[in-house]
């Protein structure tokens, strides 16, 4: 079959000027306040401006009550009126979350504006973003749309992943995507369990992948199932034990059914 690498696309000149000038200043921005309120001012700020197509003026007075959603709308671009899922987690490191918690509201809310589904300028914003909030990030990386992660602090993404649009990566006890690592459209990767009795009980994991570990479309990786070197978890495949090296895993609960490295069949784990 033959080979398909993707293609080398660039917007027009001016565009490409605009959205490099633009990415340099928020990392600026980001790198310059590490504080909380000075990143949320920040974000607030761009928020009106992809939103609402103007820069933000003064605080409005919202004395009609058939303007009360426009208001709510723009008290919602501050990070600070709004409350995500993970605040309320028992083991959340509420330090280490508030200095991230703008940047990942920024994360959530340029995916879905008008900007959101610019593929050369979204892999740059993530990225730039990435660098702030995860553990590590390495070079190369691509990360699509409506992407989720938990804490981010917990998550490290090295050299040359790729994750597809829809994915979870729930790093609440730790992820690692080993360098080379792809996962596919909608596909779930846990690092916590719940105890069957006692939901509030919780066990994290380290959850690892890789390294050039591939995850297919709609398949999921429960806590501490890693997916091994060279090996590939097929589409809608259900990852409850760690998938050795090169070989391919299916099903639910997912087995081995092939080695990588030759064609035969192999000899499916119990």
């Amino acid at each position: 079959m033959p080979i398909l690498p993707y293609r080398e696309l660039k917007p027009t000149p001016e565009a490409e000027s605009i959205y490099t000038r633009w990415l340099a200043y928020l990392n600026e921005e980001f790198t310059r306040h590490p504080s909380p309120d000075r990143r949320a001012d920040v974000v607030r700020d761009e928020l009106y401006q992809l939103y609402l197509g103007h820069p933000r003026g003064g605080r409005g007075k919202p004395t009609l009550n058939s303007e009360l959603g426009m208001y709510s709308l723009q008290e919602s671009f501050d990070c600070r009126n709004v409350t995500l899922e993970p605040e309320y987690y028992g083991d959340v490191n509420a330090e280490q979350y508030a200095l991230r918690k703008p940047l990942i509201w920024f994360w959530q809310m340029f995916d879905r504006s008008p900007l959101g589904l610019n593929h050369w300028l979204g892999f740059r914003f993530r990225c730039m973003l990435g660098k702030h909030i995860f553990k590590h990030l390495g070079q190369g990386v691509k990360i699509f749309h409506n992407v989720e992660f938990t804490y981010g602090y917990n998550l490290t993404i090295e050299d040359k992943c790729t994750i597809h649009k829809n994915v979870m990566l729930d790093d609440r006890g730790e992820i690692i995507l080993h360098e080379g690592t792809s996962v596919s459209d909608y596909a779930n990767i846990y690092s916590h369990t719940h105890d069957i009795n006692h939901q509030a009980d919780v066990t994290n994991k380290v959850t690892e992948l890789g390294p050039r570990a591939r995850v297919t479309y709609h398949a999921t990786v429960l806590a501490g199932a890693s997916i091994g070197e060279d090996a590939m978890l097929g589409a809608l495949g259900l990852a409850t034990k760690p998938v050795p090296p090169a070989t391919v895993a299916v099903g639910i609960p997912a087995k081995v059914k092939r080695s990588k490295s030759a064609p035969e069949q192999a000899q499916e784990q119990k």
